[in-house]
């Protein structure tokens, strides 16, 4: 069983490491910062111990997963592997650094994977002298917990190690998608309109934040509201990952950002971190109350829905994933209640088109627009999976 190496240990590269190391993989986790280090490693035994009291874990099986863990400040420590994930900072500069650097220090054989959420796999492999070897391996945070994970070929990518890299993460009982290396990959590029959707109409004074919530939650079956999830994944990050989407799209309007998520990003309003964000979280605080009106709460869910259903089939138009995997990758990867391709079947292909062409006439706007082939399916008596 081949080493695996991961670069980084915050909450996703620790993440990793633990996944792999409970699939039987002796793993280096690396980081130059020994506190982060350190936090790593004391975050993991409280993991574990919590998995011992809930009885899902044995204490020796426990024991050997963090056996398998080694913790170490430097690269070089990466010799001996024969996959190697980076974890680190969004930016696409200090990962061309970082791989040339990795290059000449792992074998000429070793899988190397980003697991970037945003960034072009195709320009980070441009790094590498031999940049077949490379790929994108995006896990979803935390990574012991989501089972999803998208496997992006970047164009340098070669089929033989696109397939090892597909069947090892399979063995580490994930789900993987295939996707092309465009903005956002799957989950990224259609989930926008959850959250720039759910804030255009707070900013149009349609509803506050609690309302907004109840209506995706209650009537549309989301886990969670937009408002609830921005402040769980952190305001900074979940604003980044959109600016980053908008400007990869050449700023094409579906994919604008919101001045509110910048003005609390600006703010410190990160969210639960922070102990403020859409809602306050400091103590004795209350959370607002939703207006449960019905008729509200349904005009917000239709909106929405038909927004991220117009996404999903614009990533089938273009050749992002096929529609099995696009329905896949929301559920599995962010917990959708149901697949949106099988979503737009539900409620009816035109009925989807007559609600974007609604919008698009009241607002005349970009985002608005169509997928033609949401349009032509629509027009032929289409329906996903059945084409």
């Amino acid at each position: 069983m081949i080493k695996v190496g991961v670069l980084g240990s915050g909450s996703m590269g620790s993440g990793i490491a633990q996944v792999a190391a409970t699939a039987g993989h002796n793993v280096v986790l690396v980081d130059n910062n020994p506190e982060a280090l350190n936090s790593a490693k004391s975050k993991l035994q409280k993991i574990m111990n919590r998995l011992i009291e809930k009885g899902r874990l044995d204490a020796q099986t426990a024991a050997d997963i963090q056996e398998r863990i080694s913790y170490e400040l430097s690269m070089d420590a990466f010799a001996s592997c024969g996959l190697v994930i980076e974890a680190i900072i969004e930016d696409l500069d200090i990962k061309k650094t970082v791989f040339r650097r990795l290059e000449e220090i792992v074998s000429s054989d070793c899988l190397i994977a980003s697991n970037t959420s945003s960034l072009s796999i195709s320009a980070i492999g441009s790094a590498l002298e031999k940049a077949d070897r490379f790929l994108g391996i995006h896990f979803f945070n935390p990574a012991p917990l989501m089972k999803l994970v998208e496997i992006i070929p970047a164009l340098q990518t070669s089929d033989s190690n696109l397939t090892l890299a597909r069947e090892t993460i399979n063995s580490w009982s994930k789900i993987t998608v295939l996707a092309k290396d465009t903005p956002g990959f799957i989950v990224n590029r259609i989930a926008r309109p959850f959250y720039s959707e759910a804030l255009r109409m707070y900013d149009e004074g349609i509803a506050d934040f609690a309302t907004i919530d109840w209506a995706l939650t209650e009537i549309a079956g989301f886990r969670m509201g937009p408002f609830t999830l921005m402040d769980y994944i952190g305001n900074d990050i979940n604003y980044k990952v959109t600016e980053t989407v908008y400007a990869s799209f050449f700023y094409d309007g579906r994919f604008m950002p919101s001045f509110t998520q910048k003005r609390l990003a600006d703010s410190g309003y990160y969210g639960r971190k922070a102990g403020r964000g859409y809602y306050d979280y400091s103590e004795g605080a209350e959370m607002p109350l939703a207006n449960k009106d019905m008729d509200l709460g349904k005009q917000i869910a239709d909106r929405v829905v038909v927004m991220l259903i117009n996404l999903a089939a614009d990533t089938l138009f273009m050749q992002v994933a096929n529609e099995s995997d696009i329905d896949l990758a929301m559920t599995k990867g962010v917990n959708y209640p149901k697949g949106l391709l099988a979503w737009a079947n539900e409620l009816g292909l035109q009925n989807c088109v007559d609600k974007l062409d609604a919008l698009y006439d009241e607002y005349r706007e970009e985002r608005y627009r169509c997928c033609p082939l949401l349009r032509r399916m629509a027009r032929d008596g289409q329906t996903f999976f059945n084409k």
